[in-house]
């Protein structure tokens, strides 16, 4: 197998399979990149036998052929070669001689015979979402999933279809058990979709799949085949196996009766919040507020370093009340939103609270309170 490409496409390439190759070597094949040539160029495919990818791109090919080669290694190379074409040539006993300006790079491959095989979809029901709506609701979701491996249900996003006021809409739902963010969007007719019944998509999967919709604004197509989602954009596909669990009932979660409504603007809320954490406990981020008549008090306290306190002019009317929370949480609502005022609604001291923008329906988030 023999052929040239340009450094910044071959770069390119390597570095969305970075995320999916795995790592921790329990199956050497799998730290692998597997480069195929054909007459139309180069295919890259990356997978740790839960998240697959696999893309095209554009190489002027001397000879067909493919080989695995050490995605990690060959990632470092082609970072610091010249900005040049790139040679690239698999020989006979799975050695690559790697060619830019006057370097030269010769390092061992694996036959591409040993690698797992990546199925193709072809006839499966798929359905088109614009970029920026999927990039816009995995970021405002993403952070809420859980890290605790053992809530292997809570370690991804919930997709779900649901006929909302005569609409077809998507919901995507993320909760660690702590906080819940929920998003919605208006999409086409899909009555025949998978995702009807709700799937989740594992964490690793929606970090790839915003990456590829962070690219550019053509659409993304979302499908299922077997246990797995797969998502194709352009001349890329990701395959995601799907996490195999119940994710808890979303509704119940979500408080029905926060009737106390403060309208707070979002950056000095966020710059504020940020200030007082500084003093929170490090590691439950502590923080309390107290409202009052068109005022909101933020405080911390910490036994070892001091206590801090601000105010902020709030619109609100209701009676004086004061409630902890993890600052961090909301801090993470915060910077993933871009409106001017959020609301928060209360009911009491013990009870969840409710992140929404001003004037926005389409998205809530959920706030376990904190005893503090």
């Amino acid at each position: 197998m023999h052929f040239t490409v340009e450094k910044e496409i071959f770069l390119k390439g390597l570095t969305r399979v970075q995320g999916i190759v795995e790592k921790r070597n329990t199956i050497p094949i799998l730290a692998n990149v597997l480069i195929e040539a054909n007459e139309n160029g180069i295919n890259m495919t990356a997978t740790d036998l839960e998240v697959g990818m696999k893309a095209f791109y554009p190489a002027t090919v001397k000879k067909t052929g493919k080989i695995t080669v050490s995605a990690k290694k060959l990632y470092e190379i082609t970072k610091e070669l010249p900005e040049k074409e790139i040679s690239f040539l698999a020989k006979e006993n799975c050695w690559v001689e790697i060619r830019c300006g006057k370097a030269i790079f010769n390092i061992v491959g694996l036959s591409a015979d040993e690698f797992p095989y990546f199925p193709y979809p072809e006839k499966e029901n798929f359905i088109s979402i614009k970029s920026n709506i999927i990039k816009e609701m995995v970021d405002k979701t993403y952070f809420s999933i859980s890290t605790d491996e053992t809530k292997y249900n809570l370690n991804g996003i919930y997709f779900k279809t649901e006929l909302i006021d005569n609409k077809s809409k998507l919901l995507l739902i993320a909760t660690d058990g702590h906080r819940l963010s929920m998003i919605s969007k208006e999409m086409k007719d899909n009555s025949e979709n998978e995702m009807l019944k709700g799937v989740i998509f594992p964490k690793k999967g929606i970090y790839e799949l915003k990456k590829i919709s962070d690219e550019d604004d053509s659409d993304i197509s979302i499908g299922f085949m077997d246990n797995n989602a797969v998502v194709k954009k352009g001349k890329t596909i990701v395959i995601m196996r799907l996490v195999d669990g119940e994710f808890p009932d979303y509704n119940r979660v979500i408080p029905k009766q926060n009737e106390f409504v403060a309208k707070i603007k979002r950056d000095d809320f966020n710059h504020s919040l940020r200030r007082m954490a500084i003093l929170s406990n490090e590691k439950s981020k502590g923080i309390k507020l107290t409202l009052k008549t068109n005022y909101i008090e933020i405080s911390s306290s910490n036994p070892e370093f001091g206590d801090a306190r601000e105010e902020l002019e709030v619109e609100y009317s209701g009676p004086e009340l004061s409630i902890g929370y993890n600052a961090r949480y909301i801090m993470d609502v915060l910077q993933n939103q871009d409106c001017e005022k959020i609301e928060l609604h209360i009911k009491d001291n013990l009870s969840p609270g409710i992140l929404k923008a001003v004037g926005d329906n389409d998205y809530l988030a959920v706030i376990m309170p904190m005893r503090l």
